[in-house]
């Protein structure tokens, strides 16, 4: 395997993400940002945050397969949310856990979530990026 996950000493130890992943393969695969859109661009789960997240996943896990990759091989997420606040973690978690099942996402990579005023498009709750390696 080409990413190694690690919560190294010296650091909180979240059960949700590991702190540091360590990339050995020689392939890079870059993401752009997905989001809750079917293959025919139509809109999914407008004013639910936990619906886009999981087709958000959904789509990562598409381009990953284009790519020859899997969740597994993912050395880093960055989440970008509309109007974040800690309240909304349930919903998030409620979407990422149905996406994770439906997956099979075992381990969540190295991930960072960051609150935004506005995303492309204004229905648009979530988008999600993602960098990969391969061997």
């Amino acid at each position: 395997m080409a990413i190694e996950a690690l919560n190294p000493d010296g650091l909180p130890k979240p059960d949700a993400y590991r702190q540091v992943a360590v990339a050995t393969g020689s392939r890079l695969v870059f993401l752009a940002g997905q989001v809750a859109r079917t293959a025919d661009g139509e809109p999914v789960g407008p004013g639910d945050l936990a619906a886009q997240v999981e087709q958000a996943f959904r789509n990562v896990g598409t381009a990953l397969t284009a790519a020859g990759a899997t969740f597994d091989d993912i050395a880093k997420l960055t989440v970008y949310v509309v109007d974040w606040q800690p309240a909304k973690m349930a919903e998030f978690g409620a979407g990422f856990q149905r996406a994770a099942a439906a997956l099979g996402i075992q381990a969540v990579r190295p991930v960072t979530l960051i609150g935004v005023a506005a995303l492309a498009e204004p229905d648009l709750l979530v988008e999600i990026e993602a960098v990969a390696v391969l061997p």
